[in-house]
């Protein structure tokens, strides 16, 4: 089968490697389409890989007999799996298994997953849509569920890349106000379209001031950071109202100062780290994706995985929301 792979810094192409064999309770799913996400650090980093790629929606090849998928059955492939068994993966947060290990390779031409990683998705959804259940909408859709976002809530949302304009998908679909920082001119407009009430640049000295004066000065009631930059946590803390809520679903490996009888305490506000839904929820999120006008807005770019240089440069570029590839072509 093909793949996608990093053969070089910034240089990507396709190599040949064997179908994968499933076994015990494992699916092979013919991958329709693959989504990018963040392969594009992989990209730039150079290192060879060829086991890219978290995010999959697919056709059953081969499964099981005593399993519940049969062969041609359309599926979505979460990211990551779990052992299946824990309390974790039963309740439907598996994503915080302890047995997790990053091995998907779902930007090739077959992927195997164990059955209790995969979804079926509505026979009317198309592909493309349903990619949109994984990191495109995931994320953002299991903190607002978390949070509690609804028609009287004002969220303010750092970071609009491809999460970010997600949760601007979502958040409008609770019928929530926006307030959106960004510097990128091309995402802060896709957001406009979108329809959020404020695009705030972060270089901007009075960002802040500008949140709250957006607020009538008490801050929003909910802040959610898709940027995982310690700048932009610090500024959804001191943005937020009092007993406010703040989620972070950007990944971020460095440290963000709080203070916490200033920030915590006495500001009572909650703090909740967030990296994808409950599955239990996946038919609600289908809902967005079935119901929503803006949806079609976040998928910005479809490639044929033949051409994976110019994905990855797209990606690069930040010229874009949402990628799709298509193994096939």
């Amino acid at each position: 089968m093909k793949s996608a792979a990093i053969l070089a810094e910034r240089k990507a192409g396709l190599v040949e490697l064997p179908i994968p064999k499933p076994s015990g309770d494992e699916v092979l799913v013919k991958v329709m389409v693959a989504p990018m996400c963040t392969e594009y650090k992989a990209f730039l980093d150079g290192a060879p890989n060829s086991c890219l790629g978290h995010e999959a929606v697919g056709e059953v090849v081969e499964a099981a007999a005593s399993g519940p998928f049969r062969s041609g059955d359309r599926v979505i492939s979460m990211p990551l799996s779990g052992c299946g068994v824990c309390d974790l993966c039963l309740s439907g947060d598996y994503i915080h298994c302890l047995s997790n290990p990053m091995r998907d390779a779902a930007m090739a031409q077959y992927v195997v997953k164990p059955a209790h990683a995969l979804r079926r998705i509505p026979d009317e959804m198309s592909y493309e849509r349903a990619g949109l259940a994984c990191c495109g909408l995931g994320a953002s859709f299991g903190a607002m569920q978390k949070l509690g976002v609804g028609a009287f809530d004002t969220l303010l949302i750092t970071g609009l890349g491809p999460v970010g304009l997600g949760a601007v998908v979502n958040a409008a679909f609770r019928g929530a106000r926006v307030i959106a920082v960004e510097s990128n001119p091309y995402r802060a407009d896709v957001a406009r379209r979108m329809g959020v009430d404020a695009v705030i640049d972060p270089r901007d000295p009075e960002a802040l001031q500008r949140i709250r004066e957006a607020t009538a000065g008490a801050g929003p009631d909910f802040a959610l950071d898709c940027s995982g930059v310690p700048a932009a946590h610090r500024l959804c803390i001191d943005a937020v109202r009092r007993k406010g809520k703040v989620a972070f679903i950007g990944e971020c490996h460095t440290d963000t100062p709080i203070v916490v009888s200033r920030d915590l305490i006495r500001k009572g506000i909650s703090l909740v780290g967030s990296w994808h839904y409950n599955l239990n929820d996946l038919p609600l999120l289908f809902q967005v994706i079935e119901r929503s006008p803006l949806v079609d807005l976040l998928v910005t770019h479809v490639f044929p995985m033949s051409d994976i240089q110019r994905a990855f440069e797209t990606s690069v570029s930040q010229q874009s929301a949402k990628i799709m590839l298509k193994p096939w072509e």
